[in-house]
């Protein structure tokens, strides 16, 4: 039984979640959005979504705003704040500092991944 079965969604419900929650992030102003697709490489979960926060007080409060619209299954590091992970089984979101996210570097991790960019204007 693979991670994700237990919660397991069709594809277009998975992107669906994941560009709403990609919305809501630039709703609060999170930056450099970006939603990579990992169903052909990855058992782990269907799509990533990684975002910056300006502090560890807006990464809390973009996280919040999340959590408040979609209950996630899992939460990891709200409490630091540098990087946050919100987890929606198909969908995990990422909500780094622009220090954090350079130094973990998903996008060079998962860069063979399709993704799409979100415009946050």
């Amino acid at each position: 039984m693979s991670p994700k079965s237990s919660k397991k969604e069709e594809p277009t419900q998975s992107l669906d979640l994941a560009k709403r929650l990609a919305i809501m992030l630039a709703e609060k102003k999170g930056g450099r959005i970006v939603i990579f697709d990992l169903r052909t490489i990855s058992p782990i979960t269907d799509y990533f979504v990684i975002a910056d926060g300006l502090s560890v007080v807006h990464n809390r409060t973009l996280a919040e705003h999340l959590i408040g619209c979609e209950k996630p299954d899992h939460i990891e590091g709200l409490d630091s704040g540098s990087w946050v992970l919100l987890d929606y089984i198909d969908v995990v979101v990422h909500i780094f500092l622009s220090e954090t996210r350079t130094f973990y570097g998903l996008e060079r991790l998962w860069g063979d991944a399709p993704h799409i960019a979100i415009e946050n204007d």
